[in-house]
């Protein structure tokens, strides 16, 4: 009893300390979503599309750190979707933000993993880090066509949901409709095409950050019911058993007083 009280005890600081975090994360997210919004308005304005025969390298976005429920396997279960539902024969390349997805993708997947990121999660992302891994991308030996980007996208305190969010490569923006009217610079544009990949990268980071706070003080909430109502239990099944014991030891002593 007094372990699962101590135990208590930790989980509800840690739920205090989650509560504190879930409004700075989605404070951030509030800002996080216009960078992403913004990018996916330009891919629909410029009616930019696949290229055939694309090479898809699939991004999943997660952090480090557990205590959080399922939500690290909810974005690898939707990777695993987005892949199977692949064309047939098609070249498939995964890269794991954060630890915890790359060991559960690491159990399906282990060949397809190209590149992984870690330290993530520990703070609020920024939109440093989204630009470091992006330029990382671009300058490894990953080649694709289309990213799609992996992530938990935040609803409420309670409920969020693993969506995908596509970024296309810099041949598939300069053959869209609507830049194709134009005479661009191609370093501006690939630049250009590097800010959309860094944008959708900080979107997915820090809504998985807001969505991963929340589902953290979920867990901590309820681990702390839990082990109220074990301590609950536990003192009912104590109580019982120290009146039986003192019933028994009455009993004695009135059995042997009568046979006196």
């Amino acid at each position: 009893m007094n372990s699962i009280k101590n135990i208590g005890k930790i989980t509800k600081s840690m739920k205090m300390i989650a509560s504190t975090k879930v409004a700075k994360s989605q404070r951030a997210m509030e800002h996080a979503r216009v960078y992403g919004n913004t990018s996916s308005s330009i891919y629909e304005n410029a009616k930019t599309a696949p290229l055939e025969n694309e090479n898809n390298v699939y991004i999943v976005s997660s952090s480090d750190r557990g205590l959080c429920g399922g939500i690290h396997s909810s974005v690898a279960k939707a990777t695993r979707r987005l892949i199977a539902a692949a064309p047939a024969g098609s070249p498939t390349s995964v890269i794991v933000l954060g630890d915890k997805a790359k060991n559960q993708m690491s159990r399906s997947n282990r060949g397809d993993i190209q590149l992984s990121f870690n330290q993530i999660g520990k703070a609020i992302p920024t939109f440093a880090e989204a630009a470091t891994a992006a330029d990382t991308i671009l300058r490894s030996d990953v080649k694709f066509d289309t990213a799609t980007i992996v992530f938990n996208k935040f609803h409420s305190a309670i409920a969020y949901e693993a969506l995908p969010i596509r970024n296309y490569s810099l041949d598939a923006l300069k053959s869209s409709e609507g830049f194709a009217a134009y005479e661009l610079d191609e370093d501006v544009l690939s630049n250009y095409n590097e800010f959309l990949l860094a944008n959708n990268i900080y979107w997915a980071l820090v809504e998985g950050h807001a969505s991963e706070m929340s589902a953290k003080r979920t867990a901590m909430e309820n681990a702390t019911k839990n082990a109220g109502e074990m301590v609950d239990r536990l003192t009912m099944t104590y109580n019982r058993t120290r009146q039986a014991a003192i019933t028994s030891e009455l009993v004695y002593i009135i059995t042997g007083a009568s046979a006196l």
